[in-house]
């Protein structure tokens, strides 16, 4: 493919937060696609000095008719859980859930307008509220290009469609498989117990 200009600003640190979490995540109008390694009970200042979990954001944002989808490559963290369970338009669908051991791009797309590519998790250490001294140094882009947004999207829903089980190398070893496997391949089941997103997912 050939190379071309990017219209794009470079952003690190608490900025990461301001920018992507409380300026284009709180104020979105349609979707909010979150791709990510890690996800964890990060907090949000959704009022002036009021710190709340990640799922109340999301909660709010499926309130006002927002698509939200979380794609994932590891169970989330207890309190990350125990926070979303609290909210019943979350468990009953206002918010999909999917797990694929392979993802690890960390990206936002709010709106299918305005995309964050970078190294940040959805951790308090990544994107989170966090003390700059204590949170991790992480490097992301934002951009309103329209080529890069869909390459990003299209990478995003092949996997949450299911589109990637088909030839998986790893499907075997998924802990909750979104699609069908290699032919003759048969998924094992999760030894944690735990299976994420089954009530909780957008239909597949």
């Amino acid at each position: 493919m050939p190379s071309r200009l990017l219209d794009a600003e470079l952003l690190s640190g608490e900025a990461l937060y301001r920018r992507v979490v409380l300026e284009k995540m709180t104020q979105a109008r349609e979707s909010v696609l979150i791709a990510t390694a890690n996800v964890k009970a990060m907090l949000v200042e959704l009022k002036a000095g009021q710190f709340r979990p990640i799922a109340d954001l999301f909660a709010q944002l499926s309130k006002r008719g927002v698509a939200v989808r979380l794609l994932h490559a590891e169970l989330p963290s207890r309190p990350f859980r125990e926070a979303f369970d609290k909210h019943e338009r979350l468990t009953s669908g206002g918010m999909g859930l999917k797990i694929c051991p392979r993802v690890h791009f960390k990206a936002v797309l709010i709106d299918g307008a305005w995309l964050y590519l970078g190294s940040a998790n959805l951790t308090g250490a990544g994107l989170g509220a966090k003390h700059p001294n204590g949170r991790n140094f992480e490097l992301g882009l934002v951009t309103e290009d329209f080529d890069t947004i869909d390459r990003v999207s299209a990478l995003f829903d092949a996997v949450w469609s299911g589109a990637e089980c088909r030839a998986c190398r790893l499907h075997d070893l998924c802990p909750d498989p979104i699609g069908p496997g290699p032919a003759k391949r048969r998924a094992r089941s999760s030894k944690s117990g735990i299976v994420l997103g089954k009530s909780k997912r957008f239909a597949r």
